[in-house]
């Protein structure tokens, strides 16, 4: 029993695995690559500007913040950096006839936030809101720990209070939309090593939220059925213990009485007195001497 349950958790672990592997989530496209300062980082010098950077362009209509841990904002207006060679590439799917293909970006596109002032230390947190060439949107916020000194705010200044543009909030998500072959001739291609960005081409397969790909399900769906099969098998097969108990005589062994040879040792005795008989006595004098 011990070796059949051995075998199926083997047969669960593979399976749990393939599913991992096989069953890869869609990759929206123009996602954040790295940032400076990176996520979850501690800055000990003031900064002039963050720098954001992706694996396409920020839509012009892109929002940025910048929070300092008192809720009060102290971003400016941002704009497109200079594109720069990511530090690792980023890997994002397309959908290509039926199944996701991985695509490698190795040039992030900058959006660059100047910060104001630094009016505390503590948690920052910068946030932003855009959209991708394939329609989907690009949400997110790098935090980041501020230990270096302080300042205050310039003259005149007039924290910023604008939100994201509702054409972005309103944005058509992918996942509600089927992908289209027409796609926008302006929108901007996937990053290529030399970090200059081309045009998509018009019939250029997307990624869909909605997609499926029955290949992607077939390993995984023939180990389960394996691990099912194996799992009746070992619970319909007898145990070579249980048949050896049924084996077993079930009469008591054959065995001396304890009373009969005791008595059978101490020799014949008088049927009336219950005392050694003459001869008896006779043997075992003999036996003494």
């Amino acid at each position: 029993m011990a070796r059949w349950l051995g075998q199926l958790l083997v047969l669960v672990v593979v399976a749990g695995a393939a599913l991992t592997a096989l069953a890869t989530p869609a990759s929206a496209h123009g996602q954040l690559a790295m940032s400076t300062p990176a996520k979850d980082s501690t800055v000990t010098e003031p900064l002039e500007s963050l720098a954001l950077y992706f694996t396409e362009k920020p839509a012009t209509n892109a929002y940025f913040s910048v929070t300092a841990p008192g809720g009060a904002r102290v971003d400016r207006p941002w704009s497109h950096g200079q594109p720069k060679r990511l530090d690792e590439p980023v890997t994002e799917y397309n959908l290509v006839d039926g199944s996701w293909q991985p695509k490698l970006y190795h040039t992030g596109f900058p959006a660059t936030v100047p910060v104001a002032y630094w009016p505390e230390q503590g948690l920052y947190v910068a946030r932003y809101v855009s959209v991708a060439s394939d329609g989907e949107k690009v949400t997110g916020e790098v935090r980041f720990t501020y230990r270096g000194g302080t300042s205050k705010p310039p003259k005149g200044w007039k924290a910023p209070t604008n939100e994201p543009d509702p054409a972005l909030l309103a944005h058509t998500e992918p996942s509600s939309a089927a992908p289209s072959a027409g796609a926008s001739a302006g929108a901007a291609a996937p990053v290529t090593p030399q970090g200059t960005p081309q045009a998509v081409s018009s019939d250029e397969p997307r990624p869909a939220a909605s997609g499926f790909d029955p290949s992607v399900w077939l390993l995984p769906a023939v180990l389960v059925a394996g691990a099912g099969f194996m799992v009746v098998r070992a619970a319909r097969r007898p145990s070579s213990r249980g048949t050896e108990v049924r084996r077993r005589p079930t009469g008591p062994p054959a065995s001396t009485s304890p009373g009969r040879s005791a008595s059978a040792s101490r020799g014949p005795r008088d049927a009336k007195t219950g005392k050694a008989s003459k001869a008896g006595k006779a043997a075992k004098s003999a036996r003494r001497r």
